[in-house]
């Protein structure tokens, strides 16, 4: 393709880091949390415009670095949701202060074209790079909240276990080029179609590759980081991380493993399968004794990651659609709930559990919303959450993956019981004290397009399968 057509591709990233130096100059003059989410926010929605209307799988871009498909389109389009609910979401977070407002956005907006690169990544190196910027800029963000010692102690654990999983996914990387002479993806599936690759060198890569990926996904046993890291960070910050770099993670995974090196390793489901019932059975169980809301998310995080994994294992046509629209439910039932955490937090000044005692009796309307999202994501008809669920679990089923169905319905009941203690805490309990604050109207914004998308995405979900089967390989 020409200079021109590689250029357009990548427009949207343009157009993020053009804004994202805009922000950084104009922080310079001014220190209006609103006014410089309102041009992060104006940077979303024009790249969002400038995405690729029609997804071509023909030749690559920039050398084979970037492949211009649906699938990268999907997932691009997901990414830009995750910002800008985020940025929304931090418009009304009290907690972050002005003066440093201007470099949280252009931080915010750099992790943006970070994902939007790596969902585009048809090349091992250029899924490192933009995997890598979109880790240093997260670990960044964590850290946001300097004064917070466990913002800090969040942020260190993050870095230390992502610098482990990226040494470890780095090595793979190099054998793979070591063995195959390319880390251009599409050369290596043909090598591998042909039958010329040592069984043991080629499951070494494998393991040591998505070693590096599930530190992305959280999950087990890379999923250590995330308790204290979704904790310690500004909470805008969580919902955005416990969404954007997931999806992204799940996206690689895709493009590397079944679209790519799916005959690399026979017996690679057995091993995902059992990473799957670990992720989502430890989540589940030692999120049950958290007492603090964002903790107890973040173990919930795990878990979900854990349920989307399967239809990674079964592999199948319904597999892939299953775990895409998983993704895109997961994303909004994490956002609302991390949302509705910052609309509470912001009167209560707690993310204690127990400060939800009687929650719906002062404030009704968070109460209600946070409680549709934790039903959600318990897989409560008819909401999406339940959707995502049916289609990953009956994947499994069809795929005859009876173990792994059975265990992520047996998870499902016992994640059943930890959202429901909160509902219980909201609805039943008294109050502590009656506090309220004014509500801020970019947090309510954001709560009622992902409300919006929870209802409408579980009653309707056809509308939005026709999109996911025309964006799956």
């Amino acid at each position: 393709m020409s200079i021109i057509d590689n250029i357009n591709f990548v427009m949207p990233e343009i157009t993020l880091f053009g804004f994202a130096l805009g922000i950084l100059v104009l922080s310079l003059f001014i220190r209006n949390k609103f006014a410089m989410g309102a041009i992060a926010l104006a940077a979303v929605v024009t790249a969002s415009l400038c995405l690729p209307r029609a997804g071509n799988s023909g030749a690559g871009l920039f050398f084979n670095m970037l492949s211009p498909d649906p699938f990268g389109l999907f997932f691009k389009e997901i990414c830009l949701f995750i910002t800008g609910i985020a940025i929304l979401v931090s418009m009304g977070y009290k907690a972050l202060k002005e003066e440093s407002i201007g470099e949280y956005y252009f931080l915010l907006l750099n992790a943006a074209i970070a994902m939007l690169l790596a969902a585009s990544s048809d090349n091992l190196l250029m899924i490192y790079i933009s995997l890598e910027m979109l880790s240093l800029v997260s670990y960044i963000l964590v850290a946001f909240l300097k004064h917070d010692p466990m913002s800090s102690e969040g942020a260190l654990k993050y870095f230390l276990f992502g610098a482990l999983s990226t040494g470890i996914m780095l090595y793979g990387i190099s054998l793979a080029y070591g063995i195959f002479g390319t880390l251009d993806l599409s050369s290596i599936s043909q090598i591998i179609s042909s039958g010329n690759v040592n069984p043991l060198s080629g499951s070494i890569i494998l393991v040591l590759i998505l070693a590096g990926l599930c530190f992305k996904c959280a999950l087990v046993p890379f999923h250590m980081w995330a308790p204290d890291a979704y904790e310690g960070a500004p909470t805008a910050i969580t919902a955005f991380i416990s969404a954007g770099p997931k999806a992204i993670g799940f996206a690689v995974l895709l493009r590397v493993f079944t679209n790519n090196f799916s005959g690399l390793y026979a017996d690679w489901p057995t091993l995902v399968m059992l990473i799957s019932i670990f992720t989502m059975t430890i989540g589940n169980v030692i999120a049950i004794s958290q007492t603090n809301i964002k903790r107890m998310l973040a173990y919930s995080s795990i878990a979900q990651a854990g349920y989307m994994l399967i239809g990674f294992v079964v592999g199948t046509a319904s597999g892939t659609e299953g775990l895409l629209y998983y993704i895109f439910a997961y994303a909004l039932m994490n956002l609302g709930a991390f949302g509705c955490v910052v609309l509470i937090s912001n009167s209560i000044k707690s993310d204690s559990i127990e400060d939800y005692s009687g929650l719906y009796k002062n404030d009704p309307v968070p109460a209600f919303m946070l409680s549709v999202f934790l039903l959600s994501l318990a897989g409560i008809p008819p909401l999406a959450g339940f959707v995502g669920k049916f289609l990953v679990f009956a994947a499994a089923v069809q795929a005859k993956f009876i173990v792994l169905a059975v265990a992520g319905a047996v998870n499902s009941v016992v994640a059943a019981y930890y959202y429901m203690r909160i509902i219980k805490y909201m609805y039943l309990d008294e109050p502590k004290a009656v506090v309220f604050a004014e509500r801020s109207v970019p947090i309510q914004i954001a709560m009622m397009i992902v409300m919006a998308g929870v209802l409408i995405a579980g009653l309707y979900p056809s509308l939005f399968l026709g999109w996911i089967t025309s964006s799956r390989f």
